[in-house]
């Protein structure tokens, strides 16, 4: 059975890569993109080259028409509207942008199952990545004490990056960390012991030269664990996660948070 696939953000970084690798795939096809900037035009020519007989639409309601996935690759300011309006439709979702909180994923659970319809949300579709967050989950347990340091490139708009606000939201559900000096007892400012997403402390480094690079640290007396990703400079990592989820979606109804989620199934 071949699905067909809609890429929001099909124009961007990411959302070019995959939807380029859906069109090379058998099972697959790419029915549409959304752009804002490129809308009323073929795919193609939006990426400067060749006609490939793919449109593109200004709004995901739009894009919509026949398709079995929508692969959501576009902002934080985008992302949720363009979920709940495939949900709405009876389309499945894969969400590859970042932004969204727990009390979003929570909507989008809920909107998911009484649709009957599958979403699968990951805040990094590389793979490595998902392995780093799966090693992470089995740790928090046995190391209650641990902090989370996120870094991304200087104009990443959001903070923190949706890989680390996954990763302490799910370390969060497993077990609660331990502070020795509770954050209203801190001393100068408390703002530099970072943001606290699901208990964890969370610290977001914005510089050049940084693409996505996640690190949580586990600590006992006198030792550490260190579980870090670091991403290069190209879409590639993310490509084959994320056509892992364009599978997986359909036959899914509700949420489901994470790459390793699914790859740890298999």
């Amino acid at each position: 059975m071949t699905l067909t696939v809609c890429v929001a953000g099909g124009t961007g970084w990411t959302g070019r890569a995959v939807a380029e690798a859906v069109l090379l795939a058998d099972d697959l096809e790419l029915r549409s993109a959304v752009s804002r900037s490129a809308a009323g035009h073929d795919l193609g020519q939006a990426w400067r080259t060749d006609h490939i007989g793919v449109p593109v639409f200004a709004q995901v309601g739009d894009a919509l028409d026949g398709v079995d996935v929508l692969v959501d690759f576009t902002s934080h300011d985008a992302v949720l509207g363009n979920t709940i309006a495939a949900i709405e439709h009876g389309v499945a979702v894969v969400i590859g942008s970042s932004g969204l909180v727990a009390a979003d994923f929570a909507a989008i659970d809920a909107a998911a199952r009484s649709a009957g319809v599958g979403v699968v949300a990951a805040g990094n579709f590389s793979l490595t990545a998902a392995m780093a967050q799966a090693a992470a989950l089995l740790v928090a347990p046995h190391l209650p004490n641990r902090e989370i340091i996120d870094y991304a490139s200087a104009g990443k708009p959001d903070a923190p990056s949706g890989t680390a606000r996954e990763l302490a939201e799910r370390l969060g559900a497993v077990s609660t960390p331990i502070l020795d000096v509770p954050l209203e007892q801190t001393g100068g400012q408390v703002e530099a012991r970072g943001a606290t997403v699901a208990g964890t402390q969370v610290h977001s480094v914005r510089l050049p030269s940084f693409v996505v690079s996640t690190e949580v640290v586990f600590a006992l007396p006198d030792e550490r664990l260190v579980i870090r990703h670091d991403a290069g400079p190209t879409p590639a990592p993310y490509v084959a996660g994320a056509l892992l989820a364009v599978r997986a979606a359909p036959h899914r109804t509700g949420l489901v948070r994470g790459l390793d989620t699914l790859l740890l199934e298999r």
